[in-house]
């Protein structure tokens, strides 16, 4: 499945820090928990990737052309 591929799998998405420090996003489906942890500087670089995501799905909704996901 790729990431243009469209599911009828629900999940629970959680996000939050954890008391060692880390940030755990935390994934619930049907017969799967998947807690993935991340220090804050990888958290910090995920949520930028999500943020510029957003504003190319975004533009393309509109009808433009995305422009590159900055990195």
């Amino acid at each position: 499945m790729g990431i243009n591929s469209q599911s009828t799998i629900a999940a629970n998405l959680q996000v939050g820090p954890t008391d060692q420090g880390m940030v755990r996003i935390y994934l619930e489906a049907d017969g799967i928990d998947l807690p993935l942890d991340f220090d804050p500087e990888e958290a910090t670089e995920i949520a930028e990737e999500l943020l510029a995501a957003a504003e190319a799905a975004r533009q393309m909704a509109e009808g433009g052309k995305p422009r590159k996901p900055r990195r």
